[in-house]
């Protein structure tokens, strides 16, 4: 129950923040431009509201629904979710947005997104300012990578190190990585001290979205943290900080040896001989001892996994980390439309998700980091399905705005009206199907 409170609690916060910063892009753009918003609402409020203010000498209401699917500005003279038809049949006023010029209107129309990508650029410059970049460069974890099924069906084998995909190098494992995996004819790996190439399947992408286990994680030694006295492996001479590299004679990882130690516990209850490699001191060494009856050596290891590992770390001063917030936003934007192309197939739709969905991407713990890099991931999802040229999206009025311009001839109203109303049905299908697909894995 508390890591569901933790989820939502940051769930609502960012979505609220995204959510005021994209309906501010509207409203700052129209009072700009001199055309009155007659209520700036955070959240949905059909039928009543939670709250709501509105300034002497102000024309706009301000106001917190209840539904927290996103939220609005209502301006004048302008056909969106509020359906005013009323308001168009009534003599055109000089502060309404039709009477305004397409150019000032298209501003007005993509001052959310313009400010959703802002603040995501923003987002992503201050984390780096403040915590920095880390990572573990692929081409260098010692004993390479654990694949799941899938990519061992297609030739990866556990200990590789990823090099490339269709020569051009790996840096990180990351989402980026994947798509480029997914996308190549042939990645490149390091398999006992040689080059191989893996042939990757037209269909790769849809095989990776069916697996509920990540396409690989990283080995890393299994290191001793602690020994029980009087125990074979504290009478064999091992002791705490000890790595173990091999058992009988073949390499081996942190979770390979507690997943073949477990196998022979359960396989044969007798007293057995076994040959372990160790490092201690940077000096390499082998012994050879029995276990007991349970075939329990009686030493403990924990995941250490930052420990264990080469990570890079990069630091970035107050006008550096602009720059680089800039080109991390424009990977991101780069390889979310690069993967949007998957949402129209079979899997992809499977994969589409709702409210559960986006909660769970946020840490089980409160972790700033990630709530913030979360919230600026989020709000470069927003800008971009924004502005996809559906009705009832900011995208949908642009292209209408577009044509205007283009044609020298504005839609007609009842035209809009009827756009309005096929775009919204679209994204109420399309969120009820994401929901949907959150309660089925929920309960399957």
């Amino acid at each position: 129950m508390e890591t569901f409170l933790i989820r939502a609690l940051q769930l609502i916060m960012s979505l609220s923040l995204l959510v005021i910063i994209h309906e501010g892009g509207h409203f700052l753009f129209a009072r700009l431009f001199k055309t009155r918003v007659e209520k700036f609402c955070l959240f949905f409020d059909p039928w009543f509201t939670l709250f709501k203010f509105k300034p002497k000498k102000s024309d706009t209401e301000y106001a917190v629904g209840w539904l927290p699917l996103g939220g609005y500005v209502k301006i004048s003279g302008m056909i969106d979710e509020s359906m005013d038809t009323e308001q168009m049949k009534q003599p055109v006023q000089p502060w309404e947005f039709r009477a305004k010029p397409a150019w000032q209107r298209l501003f007005i129309m993509i001052g959310g997104v313009l400010f959703n990508f802002i603040l995501a650029m923003f987002i992503y410059s201050m984390i780096l300012y403040a915590w920095g970049d880390e990572y573990v460069p692929v081409q260098k974890a010692p004993l390479g990578m654990e694949f799941n099924s899938t990519a061992k069906a297609i030739g990866f084998k556990d200990g590789d190190i990823l090099l490339a995909a269709d020569d051009k190098p790996f840096e990180r494992y990351d989402g980026e990585m994947l798509s480029r995996i997914a996308d190549a004819r042939e990645v490149t790996v390091l398999r006992e001290g040689k080059r191989v190439s893996v042939y990757i399947p037209d269909n790769m992408m849809q095989r990776l979205m069916k697996d509920s286990v990540r396409f690989a994680s990283f080995r890393y030694p299994y290191v001793i943290d602690s020994i029980m006295p009087n125990r074979p492996a504290a009478l064999a001479g091992l002791q705490a900080g000890d790595s173990i590299i091999q058992l009988d004679g073949k390499s081996i990882a942190f979770f390979d040896f507690k997943k073949e130690m477990l196998t022979r516990q359960k396989a044969d209850s007798a007293s057995h001989e076994i040959s372990l490699t160790y490092v201690r001191h940077g000096i390499t060494d082998t012994i050879t001892f029995a276990t007991d009856s349970a075939f329990e050596m009686g030493a403990m290891a924990r995941n250490q996994t930052d420990k264990l590992l080469p990570i890079v770390k990069k630091q970035y001063g107050f006008f550096n980390a602009f720059p680089a917030g800039i080109s991390l936003g424009v990977k991101t934007l780069k390889g979310y439309i690069g993967n949007m192309k998957y949402l129209f197939s079979k899997e992809g739709a499977k994969q589409l998700g709702g409210f559960g969905t986006i909660g769970s991407i946020f840490p089980a713990t409160w972790d700033w980091h990630q709530f913030w890099y979360m919230t600026a991931f989020l709000s470069i999802i927003l800008a971009f399905m924004n502005i996809l040229p559906i009705p009832a999206l900011d995208g949908g009025h642009v292209l209408f705005l577009i044509y205007e311009m283009v044609t020298r001839r504005k839609p007609s109203d009842k035209f809009m009206e009827h756009a309005q109303m096929v775009g919204m049905f679209l994204l109420f299908a399309l969120l009820i199907w994401a929901n949907f697909n959150d309660i089925m894995r929920f309960l399957f």
